[in-house]
């Protein structure tokens, strides 16, 4: 292969971007479909504890290495009244779910979602309905969770078997407010008004939480950017960040767009970044907003099945990934390190059977998906701080997208362990591209993971039988001097996590 087909990286851990936000591994859980009932909470299950959660789906959740679940929703929280899942069971109302025309039973609420996000070892972002409600039921919520006691609410929650506060610290005032699929569709005005208001009580009840605005449901959205500037200049004072929310599917067979669909996710982050430095700017403002990507992931919406009437969890959006959309997932977790200096909280969306990394059988077993590799992979080892580092790659052609760089990479370094950690992706879809990383200011280094993802075939899934996609070591991989080497499959992710040189090796 000709010298023009490599990919040259360079890193210098001089040159870096920001200390990573472990938030950025984070996940979500929405009343939709099979993802909280049969998913994370299922009584009469075989490997159920006495919560009724799956012991099974806590330890892929552990081991998947999320950091933060956010809940309710998602569209379900723009109809959701939370005092429903509060309290005993057996008086808990049914309701219709009018986001995803759903039974909703409310046997798993807000103190089940606290349980579990303490055994799983995640820490819970909540979501308040400024769809059909507002300021009081947000406050409401708040004292119930958040507040020590000698109060109606706090005290119902006493009652309700945590005598201690549930101490959650971020809150997402609504969800994708702009889109017209959203109960209570808002303007920007109507909706940065309200967030504004909310957000100035909710900080009354108590002053230390974290507050997410929503920003466009999509770069693709006709509002787009305007919704983002209008909604902030109204909230700017109250909230710490804004969202983003995106999902890639392959379409038409145009697999090379499909890879590339990271190219996208890198334009909105620094189109938001613009825009709300740009208010800042104009508000006169010390405090900068930071990024919260609440929702993303690979979602074949354009495969999606109608949605069912009125049954409780009905299987839905259940997508089979690929070895493809597993690339794709691990390019965007490039992506989001890259920004790391701006976004500083991440949800893939979402965490069991819905479009998620974890799948599950009714009464039987769980298993990982494709997806589930990288992002473990990257939670594992992702670690201190985001290097800066410059690519240099031949392009390849996509119709969407147009000229991209074959090779796109990351790297993070522990200064404490002296771990250096280098992610990249090979978005070619026919040949393999040599991978040259010149190293400066470390000192002598070996290799102490070598993994790969993909380079078969990229259409290849995973079942509750077989796990055929999944991590294989890297081969060939040297460290020579100040130069890390290897070879990059066609349509693969990799890591290669570099390690001091002890004096006796």
């Amino acid at each position: 292969m000709s010298d023009n087909t490599e990919a040259t990286l360079v890193v210098d851990s001089r040159f870096t971007i920001a200390p990573l936000a472990p938030r950025l591994f984070g996940s979500f859980v929405e009343h939709m479909g099979r993802a909280v009932y049969t998913g994370l909470f299922e009584p009469d299950h075989p490997d159920a504890d006495g919560n009724g959660f799956r012991t099974d789906v806590l330890a892929l959740t552990r081991e998947l290495g999320v950091t933060v679940v956010r809940y309710p929703g998602g569209n379900f929280v723009s109809g959701y009244r939370w005092e429903d899942g509060v309290g005993p069971v057996g008086s808990r109302p049914a309701r219709l779910d009018l986001a995803w025309r759903q039974i909703e039973s409310n046997r798993f609420g807000l103190d089940e979602f606290v349980r579990w996000a303490r055994l799983a070892g995640v820490e819970p972002m909540m979501a308040v309905n400024l769809g059909t409600r507002g300021v009081q039921e947000a406050c409401d919520v708040l004292e119930y969770a958040n507040h020590p006691g000698g109060t109606r609410l706090s005290g119902q929650r006493i009652a309700n078997g945590a005598a201690d506060p549930h101490g959650i610290r971020l809150w997402c005032l609504g969800n994708e407010l702009d889109g017209d699929w959203q109960i209570g569709q808002k303007t920007a005005h109507e909706y940065g008004r309200l967030a504004n208001e909310t957000g100035k009580a909710m900080r009354l009840v108590d002053p230390d939480i974290e507050l997410v605005l929503c920003g466009s449901s999509g770069s693709a959205m006709p509002t787009f950017g305007r919704w983002e500037a209008v909604a902030l200049e109204a909230a700017y004072d109250v909230v710490d960040y804004i969202s983003l929310h995106a999902y890639y599917e392959e379409r038409d067979g145009d697999l090379a767009s499909f890879l590339a669909s990271p190219v996208d996710m890198d334009g909105f982050i620094s189109s938001v970044v613009a825009t709300a430095d740009h208010v800042r700017a104009v508000l006169r403002k010390q405090k900068k907003i930071m990024l919260a990507f609440d929702e993303w992931n690979v979602w074949y919406m354009s495969r999606m099945a109608s949605v069912p009437d009125w049954r409780h969890a009905p299987p839905l959006a259940e997508d089979p990934y690929t070895a493809a959309d597993a690339v794709v997932v691990g390019g965007c977790l490039i992506t989001l390190l890259r920004h790391a200096d701006r976004v500083r909280i991440g949800c893939l969306a979402q965490l069991v059977n819905t479009i998620a990394p974890i799948r599950t059988e009714a009464g039987g077993p769980a298993w990982r998906q494709s997806t589930f590799h990288p992002f473990a992979l990257t939670a594992l080892h992702a670690r201190g701080t985001v290097l800066r580092m410059e690519i240099t790659a031949p392009d390849v052609p996509t119709e969407v997208h147009g000229p991209v760089p074959v090779v796109d990479a990351v790297a993070t370094h522990d200064e404490e362990s002296g771990r250096l950690a280098v992610f990249c992706v090979n978005r070619g879809t026919a040949a393999s591209v040599p991978v040259r990383v010149h190293l400066s200011a470390f000192g002598p280094l070996r290799v102490a993971v070598a993994s790969v993802l993909g380079g078969g075939d990229p259409h290849a899934r995973n079942s509750s039988a077989t796990e055929g996609v999944r991590p294989q070591e890297l081969r060939d991989v040297q460290v020579d001097g100040q130069e890390l080497r290897f070879v990059l499959p066609p349509v693969c992710w990799a890591v290669v996590v570099l390690r001091p040189e002890l004096p006796d090796e």
